[in-house]
């Protein structure tokens, strides 16, 4: 198990402590009603601190959706533990579990899917708050359209539905979203994959604003290492499941230890040097 870099001295402890995390499906047996355990993810330890970002990067299928789902509380883990500022989250009740998710927000690769179609921007931002019952019909508003100005969205478009705004507005109200009830922790789950490269910068200015603003923390689930050297602070690789390397993002790409971590580093190099030569 790969310890991960140091918090550098820092006194803070981990506003997120995963430890030896699994998650396995059961999956049918071709023409077969047997089921068979499969591996999503295994033995998976990561920490996180206050208003720091740590990137989980790998290819398609090696557990990185699964992993930000079960800290997420979207899905039990099979075993292991997800602490959140000290706090075991399996030891909870429902009615503790239920208020602790207001800490984690979930912001997913695709808003089309993510958002429902038939709501305002403003309904979909105050959800949250009706769901865990804060606040008066108006007090909602208010703090939706709020949320709409921090997130770069005009409050006038409260009215607007999800299909009337572009890829990169959609992916704001969802931002805005996930802020409503104050978390600490932000997962952005290939957040910024849908995006073009302008719109791609944008948000993640964006998200660096509120970052600072708030002290949030992300774990940012990617494929895209350019991103993730602009963005992050950490950067664990994943591979079939298992964190094969786990550095400070200047440090993996200076000097990456992993076989996986510099084939990943050389495709990356590779594209570049490809567009570098097409523009030149």
């Amino acid at each position: 198990m790969n310890p991960g870099p140091r918090s550098n001295g820092s006194q803070l402890e981990p506003l997120l402590r995963v430890s030896g995390l699994g998650k396995q499906y059961l999956q049918r047996r071709p023409f077969s009603h047997t089921k068979i355990a499969v591996d999503a993810f295994q033995d998976v330890s990561l920490t996180i601190f206050p208003g720091k970002t740590l990137a989980v990067v790998g290819e398609s299928g090696a557990g990185k959706s699964s992993l930000a789902r079960c800290i997420a509380l979207l899905e039990p883990a099979t075993n292991g533990t997800v602490e959140l500022a000290g706090t075991n989250l399996a030891a909870l009740s429902g009615k503790e579990l239920f208020s602790m998710r207001r800490e984690v927000q979930l912001i997913f690769q695709d808003p089309s899917s993510a958002l429902n179609p038939r709501l305002t921007a403003c309904e979909i931002i105050a959800e949250p708050l009706l769901i865990q019952g804060e606040g008066t019909k108006s007090q909602r508003r208010a703090r939706a359209l709020q949320l709409m100005e921090q997130v770069g969205l005009d409050p006038a478009w409260e009215r607007k539905r999800p299909l009337e705004f572009s890829g990169g507005q959609r992916q704001r109200v969802a931002i805005a979203r996930a802020l409503a009830l104050g978390p600490h922790l932000l997962i952005l789950d290939e957040a910024l994959a849908n995006l073009d490269a302008a719109n791609q910068t944008l948000i993640l200015k964006l998200l660096a604003e509120l970052q600072a603003a708030h002290s949030l923390s992300f774990l940012h689930i990617s494929h895209d290492l350019r991103l993730v050297s602009e963005f992050a602070d950490e950067v664990a690789v994943m591979r079939l499941g298992r964190i094969v390397e786990w550095k400070s993002t200047r440090n993996l790409f200076a000097s990456p230890e992993h076989s996986y971590t510099r084939e990943l580093l050389a495709s990356v190099r590779s594209v570049q040097s490809i567009l570098l030569e097409r523009s030149a």
